[in-house]
């Protein structure tokens, strides 16, 4: 899984769940998700459980924040750093 990929999934997602599937959205990885008033309380809460099944990765309270969520190649970055180190972890402890 690349980020890429994740943002790709995180782009698909927010179109199907918040534009309404919406074409002509103009949305990409670096579209101001909650300048453009995309990701709002309700939103944001719907997109981290999303991430937590699609991904397994439960992204910690702390990191739902402006820097993190501001666009999807940001949330990306968060999601494919947060699934890297719990692998690694997990590797270690085996």
């Amino acid at each position: 899984m690349t980020q890429a990929q994740v943002a790709e999934r995180l782009l698909a997602f927010i179109r199907e769940r918040f534009l309404s599937d919406d074409p002509a959205s103009n949305l990409d990885g670096e579209t101001p998700l909650l300048d453009w008033g995309i990701l709002n309380s309700m939103n944001t809460a719907e997109l981290v459980s999303f991430i937590h099944r699609e991904y397994g990765y439960s992204v910690p309270q702390s990191s739902v924040n402006v820097r993190n969520f501001r666009t999807a190649n940001h949330i990306a970055a968060l999601v494919a750093e947060g699934v890297a180190t719990a692998r690694t972890e997990e590797l270690g402890r085996k």
